[in-house]
């Protein structure tokens, strides 16, 4: 299906702001704009322009509420030449977002623009510059900016406000890219090539976090600012009684490692599905990369909101291991917790990363190096668990927070036992033993203070009642007033 038509209705700028924000809650910001510096050609198409859009430019900014939430907005309105930005557009939005940064408020920005305004010309087009400082300065007060990418956003707005946000997504079909294809084709006397610059391209690649239609935006708003801004709720969850450190383990650690390899086994879907509320989903590095070995979201864990980064043990397989790309998604979650000065959770459940030539030349290594890195330097408050296997270089690049937890069946290794068994006995069948002599099972790791807490499993655990019981440890660690 071709982009023109898949692409849904066309949005004003005006009915947008009324889809998403509450009744009644809508103020703007915008001063009227001064065309008189302009030759008189250019006045008449600004004019023409604004009959046309119902605007004074292709910008409205202004403030206003969504489920109750204050929240500043930059929404693009194509109809005034083609959405483009000119000096007066990008200082609309620069002082939006100034003020939004001095009012302590989220931005919501809503693109649809071919890009720098042709008719100004360089004094337009470094003006992007001005918008991107304003947006770091916004992002380094901590404060959020959601991007919604609506048909069609080329240009400078893609490559400056448009890919800055903390979370971004598109409407379905969108036409979204660097260079528009028009421009190409006139260029390069052949058309670009179909299904690059669609919006569901760019979210299977990892460039965007998803595909939303327009109508659902309100919702994903809600989401998203129901764990950035809201305070933590009341925990809700029951809390089991964690192992004491000196206990002993009553059965051999081979049996936990077959437990933690079995169909069935909680995973960190499962810490999601029943602990979690107002998740937000994010996909890929936003640097085009993906990797769905690696799950990232925005949530609230019993009440408590953070950036949860969790290896997704269903999705790793001998075909598809977790290569370096999920540990860059891992690191884009440290970096955003950290910006947003939300804390980290981070969940460890791999039979170990990828070993392969293009995880070579990947830089796995390095990704692992950098990801201990990042972890053992952050300043909000970071909270580990081995929720089953945590085998090698993989487990560690997520073990090294605060407060590391582990489930009482939880393991790590620096390689899987059977490889251990073959480095030093030649063969794998000595597995149990190596685990056994490595002391890799969470009582031993507990008792050596690697761990700093065990969650019990039951006989009776179902995925549902031991994800609960991991969040409910969770949710009391980070209420715990020593991470303040």
């Amino acid at each position: 299906m071709s982009t023109a038509e898949s692409t849904p209705r066309r949005w004003t700028a005006r009915e947008l702001i009324d889809l998403v924000l509450d009744e009644g809650s809508y103020e703007s910001w915008d001063v009227p704009v001064d065309i008189s510096g302009h030759d008189e050609g250019y006045q008449a198409e600004l004019r023409a322009a604004a009959d046309k859009a119902g605007t004074d430019e292709s910008v409205l900014t202004g403030r206003g509420t969504v489920r109750g939430r204050p929240v500043a907005f930059v929404v693009n309105e194509f109809r005034f030449l083609a959405g483009s930005i000119g000096v007066a557009a990008a200082t609309r939005i620069a002082s939006a977002v100034r003020r939004a940064t001095a009012e302590g408020l989220p931005v919501l920005a809503s693109t649809s623009s071919g890009g720098t305004r042709m008719q100004e010309g360089t004094r337009a087009f470094v003006k992007m510059v001005e918008i991107s400082r304003a947006l770091m300065e916004h992002r380094g007060a901590g404060l959020p900016y959601l991007v919604h990418l609506r048909h069609p956003t080329t240009g400078g707005v893609y490559a400056s406000w448009g890919s800055l946000g903390h979370v971004t997504v598109a409407e379905p079909g969108a036409l979204v890219g660097f260079l528009g294809p028009k421009v190409y084709e006139a260029l390069n006397g052949r058309p670009f090539p179909p299904g690059v610059q669609v919006a569901e391209n760019l979210a299977a690649h990892g460039v965007i976090d998803a595909v939303v239609p327009v109508e659902h935006l309100p919702a994903l708003v809600d989401h998203a600012l129901g764990v950035l801004v809201d305070p933590a709720g009341e925990a809700g969850l029951e809390r089991r009684t964690p192992v004491e450190a000196g206990t002993l383990l009553d059965h051999p650690v081979w049996e936990d490692i077959e437990a933690t390899r079995a169909a069935g086994r909680v995973g960190v879907r499962d810490l999601i599905r029943y602990g979690a509320a107002s998740t937000l989903r994010l996909k890929g590095t936003d640097e085009g990369e993906r990797d769905d070995t690696v799950l990232i979201a925005l949530t609230r864990l019993d009440g408590r909101p953070c950036v949860l980064v969790g290896q997704d043990r269903s999705r790793q397989t001998p075909a598809t291991p977790m290569g370096p790309g999920a540990l860059r998604e891992a690191r884009r979650a440290m970096e955003l917790a950290e910006e947003l000065r939300l804390p980290l959770v981070t969940v460890i459940d791999t039979p170990g990363a990828e070993l392969s030539q293009s995880a070579e030349e990947g830089a796995m290594a390095g990704e692992i190096a950098r990801c201990i890195a990042g972890l053992v330097t952050m300043t909000v408050p970071t909270v580990s668990v081995i929720l089953g296997q945590g085998c090698g270089g993989g487990a560690l690049a997520l073990l090294p927070a605060r407060t590391v937890l582990a489930t009482s069946r939880g393991w790590l290794s620096p390689l899987p036992p059977e490889g251990a068994s073959v480095i030093v006995h030649g063969d794998p069948s000595h597995a149990a033993e190596m685990a056994a002599h490595q002391k890799v099972g969470a009582l031993d790791l507990l008792a050596d203070g690697n761990v700093h807490g065990v969650v019990p499993e039951r006989e009776d655990d179902t995925p549902e009642t031991l994800a609960r019981a991991v969040v409910a440890e969770i949710a009391a660690r980070l209420a715990d007033p020593r991470f303040s």
